[in-house]
């Protein structure tokens, strides 16, 4: 499907931190380079919202790695992991991105989502069909769901481009 992207298309992107530096991690072993797929998110189009979603984990080079974030453009906004009796750890925000997708969608035109995670079909269904909003998604093809790349307007694989895309450890 050809979508138009034009310079007065208003956008939001909306990043899901956790699912895309574990995917660069497990898949090459390197980390994402949010400041170009930011600028890719974009494009000639106006900036209404950019915010990257976190977990905080109290690891010594996390808050070096959320000034990045804020210094690349995006507003980080985070949660505290949660650790359950027993062990089992959980930190995700699928509910808060989706809500501020439904907050967003009266100010845009079109809403990226940097994630591959399929738990955001309804999301871009709910959107698209009832609020006429372009609904993109950009992550690595490996890791997305094959539904999501499906429903979405736009699907950006970040794979065809590593090199802008990734930061290869040393």
């Amino acid at each position: 499907m050809s979508i138009i992207k034009h310079k007065e298309q208003r956008v939001a992107v909306l990043v899901d931190v956790q699912n895309m530096y574990h995917s660069a991690k497990n898949l090459f072993g390197a980390r994402v380079n949010f400041k170009e797929i930011l600028k890719t998110a974009v494009g000639q189009r106006k900036l209404i919202r950019a915010l990257a979603y976190v977990t905080q984990t109290e690891t010594p080079e996390e808050k070096t790695f959320f000034e990045a974030l804020s210094k690349s453009g995006f507003e980080v906004k985070m949660k505290d992991l949660q650790i359950f009796p027993g062990g089992m750890k959980k930190g995700d925000w699928d509910v808060g991105i989706t809500i501020d997708a439904i907050k967003f969608s009266s100010l845009v035109d079109a809403i990226v989502l940097v994630t591959g995670d399929g738990d955001f079909i309804p999301l871009v269904e709910y959107l698209r069909l009832n609020k006429g909003i372009q609904m993109e998604a950009m992550a690595f093809s490996q890791s997305a769901s094959s539904k999501l790349k499906e429903t979405v307007d736009d699907f950006i694989d970040l794979e065809k481009d590593k090199n802008r895309y990734l930061i290869i450890k040393k």
